[in-house]
């Protein structure tokens, strides 16, 4: 059966049963349209070349689609994966190999600690980070240097580090209690070391912007419903065959990504079967997908009491792409940040390769 493109979320809406399309509309506005253009006949075999045929970018089918109550927006054109890109080239395992001996690969001498000490795990341990941008934040450096080796054990390990500082940190300044897990792999994704590492903050008095955002949107969407926004979320990307649940773990390719195969993985709590889904999705990533920088990060509610306005709200992972580590060119530009995310990759590809790895 061939894969829908992201061009036929219209059509598809239209072919869902009452509720469903209720539902997915409720949340969601699609807009449609076609961009045009008349290319000089100089430009023609370039085109061609470049693009497949006239035709293709003379016509080009372009998908908007809003949450109605994150106000998050994704505008989707796959012909823009076609664009000619400055690659440097270059060996990037030769690259990665060449740094090491960064400080991460001494970490007892080369990062500072935390006043209360590292928190160590199997294949992890925990450095202060150098320059901090919340003032408690940490590195939390893996073994293996090269980020890409990624081991289902390697991962879990990471997270539940992670968990134990931001667990530390809250025990040591108890009003310190909104819990934030970041990883950021290669440059293109914004690390500036090579070696393989995540990153965790817990801020006091609210949670980061992004974070409330999902919560506000949440709680306004539970009292204007009278369902449950996350519950929503999954069915209307499941009824699309974009989303499915593995062992209590709900895995969708979001409709409205911050950037290219955006991957959403949702529990109730952080349990081991959400951080062996935060493995497969990673590696559905590298060994399927070719994606060779990504950027993840973990919602959590906060980690005591009061927890007013944060019921329902489960925990979840961002995974998304960053592209290649050999492009000059930015992934992103002025669109994504004063407008809106700007997709050329296909969710529905990316809801295939996952449900094939998750399946394995």
């Amino acid at each position: 059966m061939a894969v829908p493109r992201i061009t036929d979320l219209p059509q598809l809406v239209g072919t869902l049963p009452p509720e469903d399309r209720s539902r997915f509309r409720r949340l969601f506005e699609v807009v449609a349209g076609t961009g045009t253009l008349v290319p000089p006949p100089e430009m023609h075999s370039w085109i061609e070349g470049q693009f497949g045929s006239l035709e293709t970018v003379e016509q080009q089918k372009i998908v908007r689609v809003v949450n109605r109550w994150t106000l998050e927006e994704a505008l989707f054109n796959e012909l823009r994966s076609r664009r000619p890109l400055d690659n440097t080239g270059g060996d990037l395992e030769a690259e990665i190999e060449a740094t090491t001996g960064d400080p991460f690969c001494n970490l007892d001498t080369g990062t500072p600690a935390d006043v209360f000490g590292r928190i160590r795990g199997r294949s992890s341990a925990t450095a202060s980070n150098v320059a901090k941008y919340e003032a408690w934040s940490a590195v939390i450096v893996f073994d293996e240097h090269n980020p890409l080796r990624l081991t289902e054990a390697g991962v879990d390990d990471a997270i539940r580090t992670a968990w134990a500082w931001a667990a530390r940190v809250h025990q040591v300044d108890p009003p310190a209690r909104f819990f934030l897990f970041m990883w950021n792999c290669l440059w293109r994704s914004g690390s500036s070391i090579v070696h393989g590492h995540a990153q965790a903050a817990v801020a006091r008095r609210r949670h980061y912007a992004h974070v409330e955002r999902w919560r506000l949107a949440a709680a306004a969407y539970r009292r204007r419903c009278r369902t449950a926004y996350f519950e929503d979320l999954f069915e209307a990307h499941r009824a699309l065959g974009l989303a499915f649940e593995d062992r209590g773990v709900r895995v969708l390719a979001h409709l409205t990504p911050l950037k290219e195969r955006e991957t959403l993985l949702i529990a109730p709590s952080l349990t081991p079967e959400l951080r062996r889904a935060v493995y497969l999705a990673l590696s559905t990533f590298t060994e399927r997908l070719g994606v060779r920088s990504f950027n993840a990060g973990m919602y959590h509610p906060p980690l005591a009491a009061p927890r007013a306005g944060w019921k329902g709200f489960p925990v979840l992972f961002r995974v998304l792409d960053r592209g290649d580590p050999g492009n000059r060119n930015s992934d992103i530009g002025a669109m994504e940040l004063f407008a809106a995310s700007v997709i050329a990759s296909n969710p529905f590809d990316v809801a295939a390769a996952l449900r094939q790895r998750f399946s394995e």
